[in-house]
């Protein structure tokens, strides 16, 4: 009876647990984008990003998303090892999978990138692959986004976003 005490011990103690890589909810409250600290106010456009411990991060926007990966904080929330992310669908608002949704472009999203996910793909949708490009070409609609809110060109990417890091003209 104490060898099937202690193997069932030593069996419960060695496995790891389970990571539930679930979408979560957003509390409206309190989480916000990891890049640009902004609050999650739209679903419809947020990412989160769970890692192999099942903790979570979010982002208000795809944009965001990919400027934070493979960063120096990238690396220290998932270094190598497993991580599911999620993006709103712009239509529903049900979560997809980020890098597996289409994307189209011409939405008025939280940090302006313009690109809102969908699931099925169509003639005028990218994959999450050409997205990235874009983004990293600068061919969004953050410009735009960025001279109508009167707020110049923000450094992203290796920083954070925010108002207090203005470019000079």
């Amino acid at each position: 009876m104490k060898k099937l005490v202690f193997i069932l011990l030593v069996f419960l103690f060695a496995c790891k647990p389970q990571v539930n890589y679930k979408p979560r909810d957003i509390n409206w409250d309190r989480d916000k984008c990891e890049l640009c600290l902004m609050g999650i106010t739209d679903q419809k456009y947020s990412v989160q990003l769970i890692n192999e411990q099942g903790k979570t991060i979010w982002f208000d926007d795809i944009g965001c998303y990919v400027n934070y990966k493979g960063s120096k904080d990238w690396n220290k929330f998932v270094g190598k090892g497993i991580y599911k992310s999620w993006v709103g669908d712009c239509e529903t608002g049900k979560w997809l999978d980020a890098e597996k949704a289409n994307y189209h472009v011409g939405d008025d999203t939280p940090m302006g990138y313009g690109f809102g996910a969908v699931a099925a793909a169509n003639d005028s949708t990218f994959d999450y692959n050409t997205v990235v490009e874009r983004i990293k070409e600068g061919k969004t609609l953050r410009d735009k986004f960025m001279k109508d809110k009167q707020m110049g060109k923000m450094k992203c990417g290796a920083g954070k976003c925010g108002g207090n890091n203005k470019e000079k003209k």
